[in-house]
């Protein structure tokens, strides 16, 4: 079984659209309507939109592979890239997704403790996320990998206001 992660470049921004776009329709697209999950789509996964983060020095994406196939991905922000003000000396963990066909791996485990090395590396002491309420797996996988709730703010899928909790993951030295 081979596993490794990669960064994620300018010159993969297609496969890197393709899946963000299946991964999240994926994990939502049962719960949402199709209105909105097409909106949501348009809105935050357009080329335009990824190539500007992939060209943000505050932003890094990883793609994990699983005998050579990519298997999901990261996007983890720091500073400015990070999307709400929530912990001064914290990674977030914007994007983390796991596509179908590759689930109950532990790829997710591995993808996490990744993040958790990423969160050392750029010198924070924790990392946070935002998790939509209804996405119950998530929240268990979360809790699992040692995170617990902070908060919560709103999330803009398409023009439906949901709710995302914030969680948090303090790392020890």
């Amino acid at each position: 079984m081979t596993i490794n992660i990669k960064r994620c470049t300018v010159s993969q921004l297609n496969l890197l659209r393709e899946v963000s776009i299946e991964t999240y329709r994926d994990t939502f697209a049962e719960s949402n309507s199709e209105q909105f999950m097409q909106q949501y789509l348009s809105d935050a996964l357009n080329e335009k939109k990824l190539s500007a983060e992939l060209n943000n020095i505050n932003s890094e994406f990883y793609f994990i592979h699983f005998e050579d196939q990519v298997a999901g991905f990261l996007k983890v922000n720091v500073g400015e890239g990070q999307t709400d003000d929530v912990e001064p000396n914290s990674l977030e963990v914007e994007r983390f997704y796991i596509r179908q066909a590759f689930l109950r791996k532990g790829l997710g485990k591995v993808l996490m403790q990744f993040a958790c090395e990423l969160t050392k590396q750029h010198d924070k002491n924790s990392l946070w996320l935002g998790v939509w309420e209804g996405n119950y797996s998530a929240l268990a996988f979360y809790k699992a990998q040692g995170f617990y709730q902070i908060g919560e703010h709103p999330f803009d899928m398409g023009g439906d206001i949901q709710t995302d909790l914030l969680f948090k993951k303090d790392l020890l030295d």
